[in-house]
């Protein structure tokens, strides 16, 4: 693609150097913001970030070929230079006009929240799929699509490779993308130049405060995702103190969904084990019973959000229902691992306090003995929310085991120790096991008949990160395989 053509979704740049006329001889066979990577025919984006600034790399770049740079300042090498005044979002608003504009030919659905991202994504793309639409999915778990699985890295991509991914789902026919959009996400305008065909909130609670400083930013960076000229359609929960906020300010239309408050979408729980619940789904008085395969009343709120949402792009309530009952788990979004001598273990990604007490909630009321926890917190993230972490499980568990997350570059002892202040304020009925293949090991050896376990924190994750180094560590693997020793079968 010639530069001048690449260059029409950007406003306000100004093209240096050679100048607009060696703009238009200028042919553009790449994109990359990683000077390691660069290729002959690359367009170059200069970022400044936390710890690096890409523009001292601008040299490195053209020698191996760049033919331009975007930049945040005009620079002394002599080349043609885009100067823009946001280079990450002019790396979107240019990924998409080279991968043809993909958000265009596939309609993307995002979805944006602290917890529940993922299971509402999931359930949406099961309602999709049993209407025979193609369909794709970003988000925490990897990429999935036209049958190409892609390992995770990010909740949302980095938007060199989300448009290119978008591009290759158009190209394969895939009709619908949901996509999972963190608030990081928003804060660096990854998704710019998407044109979603609706915008889904599912809740607000303290996490990232790391990054974001205070809830009021936190906050406020989740509502970008629900501008008038991004989002047609806000399917916002309406429980949630920041969904009415939302749908108050909102451009769009918009529906909410509930359980406490009047909202256009709400069900009626007639049923509940601890494997799932049957429930009533009214979606603007069109009423479904549903079957859902997933644990608690978090999920019920996940399940109305993907059902308002199918609902309103115009996919009937037998469609919806079908969707939902087919789906059977979510990797590590509570999900039923095993039961072994009586009891029953659940492994959940839920790392904040909201997420924590809900899961917990959520199973003891199906808990005849003790509900037992074992979690951690991760390294190098908010440090506020550990002792809220603590005090959230010392309220509702029975017994727990505090153990390691992702350390990071952080002692996985001072974590713990920083939890445990939390925890020992409501209660004293835990241990301290460092080692998590070890705490694993204890908790299930520990359980007796009626007892609940919850393995909390990494959910689906397959590694543990230490010191700059991602070990093979899978929570389910662990439990299965403690189970196996002692001559039981997991589920």
């Amino acid at each position: 693609m010639y530069l001048k053509k690449l260059l029409r979704p950007l406003k306000n740049a100004r093209v240096l150097c050679a100048g607009e006329r060696e703009a238009e001889k200028i042919f553009v066979s790449g994109l990359c913001d990683d000077s390691r990577f660069v290729k002959k025919g690359d367009l170059f984006f200069c970022k400044k970030g936390a710890n690096h600034d890409s523009h001292e790399f601008a040299a490195e770049a053209l020698r191996k070929g760049a033919v331009a740079l975007v930049v945040e300042r005009e620079l002394p090498n002599d080349c043609v230079q885009i100067l823009v005044e946001d280079c990450r979002e002019a790396t979107a608003l240019l990924a998409g006009e080279f991968y043809g504009r993909p958000s265009e030919k596939v309609r993307v659905i995002g979805i944006t929240g602290t917890n529940g991202k993922t299971t509402t994504a999931y359930m949406l793309a099961s309602i999709l799929r049993r209407a025979g639409k193609s369909v794709g999915v970003i988000g925490t778990l990897g990429v999935y699509y036209a049958h190409k699985k892609i390992a995770p890295e990010l909740t949302t991509p980095d938007p060199l490779f989300l448009q290119e991914t978008l591009g290759d789902m158009a190209s394969l026919g895939v009709e619908y993308a949901v996509v999972e959009i963190s608030a990081h996400a928003l804060w660096y305008k990854k998704d710019a130049g998407i044109r979603y065909e609706a915008c889904i909130f599912t809740n607000c609670t303290q996490d990232h405060l790391d990054f974001f400083g205070n809830m009021q930013r936190y906050a406020a960076t989740k509502k970008r995702l629900f501008l008038q000229e991004k989002c047609p359609l806000a399917v916002l929960n309406g429980d949630d103190p920041l969904g009415r906020e939302i749908g108050e300010e909102a451009g769009a239309s918009v529906l909410y969904y509930g359980m406490d408050t009047p909202a256009h979408a709400f069900a009626v729980v007639t049923e509940e084990t601890a494997y799932g619940s049957r429930l009533m789904l009214n979606v603007k008085d069109r009423l479904q019973e549903v079957e859902l395969h997933l644990t608690g009343r978090h999920n019920v709120y996940n399940a109305l959000a993907a059902a308002t949402t199918a609902q309103a792009l115009g996919f009937t309530m037998t469609q919806i229902a079908a969707g939902l009952s087919s789906l059977t788990r979510v990797k590590g979004r509570l999900e039923a691992v095993a039961e072994y001598g009586g009891a029953k273990i659940f492994v959940d990604f839920a790392h904040t306090p909201d997420g924590l007490e809900k899961s917990l909630l959520a199973l003891k009321k199906h808990t005849r003995g003790r509900l037992v926890c074992l979690f951690g917190c991760g390294g190098n993230r908010d440090k506020e929310k550990r002792p809220l972490m603590g005090a959230a499980v010392a309220k509702l568990a029975d017994f727990s085991v505090l153990t390691s997350d992702n350390p990071r570059y952080e002692d996985p002892m001072d974590i713990i120790s920083e939890i445990e202040r939390g925890y020992k304020l409501r209660s004293t009925r835990y241990v301290i096991v460092p080692e998590r293949e070890k705490a694993i090991e204890y908790a299930v050896n520990a359980l007796k008949e009626g007892d609940v376990l919850l393995v909390a924190g990494k959910g689906g994750e397959d590694y543990q990160e230490i010191m700059g180094i991602k070990y093979r560590l899978n929570d389910n693997d662990l439990i299965k395989k403690t189970i196996k020793e002692r001559g039981e079968r997991p589920l």
